[in-house]
């Protein structure tokens, strides 16, 4: 196929790249632009038109500005903060694959975004001065490693987001995925609907239904404003299309991090038709300590949860173990060890009866039950 660059069109010609044009618009201060040109000099800003109109500018701790608007702090690293902090190079047998876990990979496309998040994982990695997509070498290369690999049951399309792609190109990459037999799952992770949501077309919802294979997007937000009319529109061209939808967020502090904004950010997923699936625990991305909160309080915060909102609203908080070791669930555990007991629990294959543990089993009040109960 042709090389696979991507074209910003449309309203991402307005889309704010430099400090001087977001203190222009008021979205930072001007006292602040020195070090903002310092942040922008390392690390990627795009602030589209779609993202400025949802900025509060008489507050200074908007939870929209703070995902997007450079901030001095980037430039400070922490103990423990790696360009590569959940491990992507150490599983990347070719370039543009990161085969992690058996049954899936990521086929890293694009290196690009309609938006930049203070926060990405790899941040190191995207933006202007680096290689925009993969060349076709490599592009081939990352499909002939999938077709390789019959285990491999799912792809997903990130990067970069892959909804940076014009329509006609990512149809061309359904058909090349979709035509691999063992691949039945195309699982593309974008943030294009709540960033530039016009961009979500009739043309690009029909390039993401391909023969052959069944498609998944999975929406990344992380603050129910993000879910604008416009959002949510772009949502529901893909799922009246009969395309299924997640979401991902991440626990970010000064964003989200409080019960009252969770259950508002899962319940409007929901609403939207959008099953919430993971809060990531914020990864340890060069620059980024001022966003992370500590996992007790994101434990706390998801046991809150459970008594707030159905089980809809429930998603997996998951820390990606740096070095590679992929995603673990953190979220608080409900269960401990009680006392044993020597009643008869549950048989064996045989009919011999065994003993059975008894548990201290917490409900989403606080409420401690032991479980099996004492007859």
């Amino acid at each position: 196929m042709s090389s696979i660059a991507f074209r910003p069109k449309g309203p991402l010609d307005a889309t704010l790249r430099e400090p001087a044009d977001l203190v222009a618009r008021g979205l930072a201060p001007a006292a602040s632009l020195v070090d903002l040109e310092n942040v922008a000099a390392r690390y990627a800003v795009a602030v589209t038109p779609d993202i400025a109109a949802l900025i509060d500018t008489s507050d200074p701790d908007d939870p929209i500005a703070r995902q997007f608007i450079p901030n001095a702090e980037e430039l400070r690293a922490r103990p423990g903060e790696d360009a590569d902090p959940i491990g992507d190079h150490a599983h990347a047998p070719v370039d543009g694959i990161v085969h992690r876990y058996p049954d899936r990979v990521l086929f890293k496309l694009v290196h690009v975004c309609a938006v930049y998040c203070r926060f990405c994982f790899r941040r190191e990695m995207v933006g202007p001065g680096k290689a925009s997509a993969l060349s076709p070498t490599a592009y081939r290369g990352a499909l002939d490693y999938i077709r390789a690999h019959p285990d491999i049951w799912e792809v997903i399309l990130t990067g970069g987001d892959p909804l940076m792609l014009s329509p006609r190109r990512l149809a061309e990459i359904m058909a090349d995925l979709a035509a691999i037999d063992h691949v039945r799952i195309i699982r593309i992770h974008t943030r294009v609907p709540v960033a530039d949501p016009a961009r979500v077309s009739a043309e690009m919802v029909a390039a993401l239904r391909v023969k052959g294979a069944t498609t998944w997007v999975a929406l990344h937000a992380n603050h129910a404003r993000e879910l604008t009319d416009n959002a949510r529109a772009a949502c529901a061209r893909m799922i009246d299309a009969g395309i299924p939808m997640v979401s991902q967020s991440v626990l970010l502090r000064g964003v989200n991090d409080d019960a009252v904004t969770l259950e508002a950010l899962m319940r409007a997923f929901v609403e939207c038709r959008i099953k919430p699936y993971y809060l990531h625990h914020g990864d340890l991305a060069p620059g980024t300590s001022h966003l992370r909160t500590s996992l007790a309080r994101g434990q706390q915060l998801m046991q809150d949860l459970r008594g707030r909102v159905s089980g809809l609203c429930q998603p997996d908080y998951v820390l990606d173990i740096p070095g590679g070791h992929g995603k673990a669930p953190v979220g608080p555990n409900y269960l401990s060890p009680a006392d044993s007991f020597s009643e008869t629990g549950s048989f064996a294959e045989k009919g011999e009866p065994v003993p059975e543990s008894r548990y201290r089993v917490v409900d989403y009040c606080g409420g401690v039950h032991l479980y099996p109960p004492k007859s």
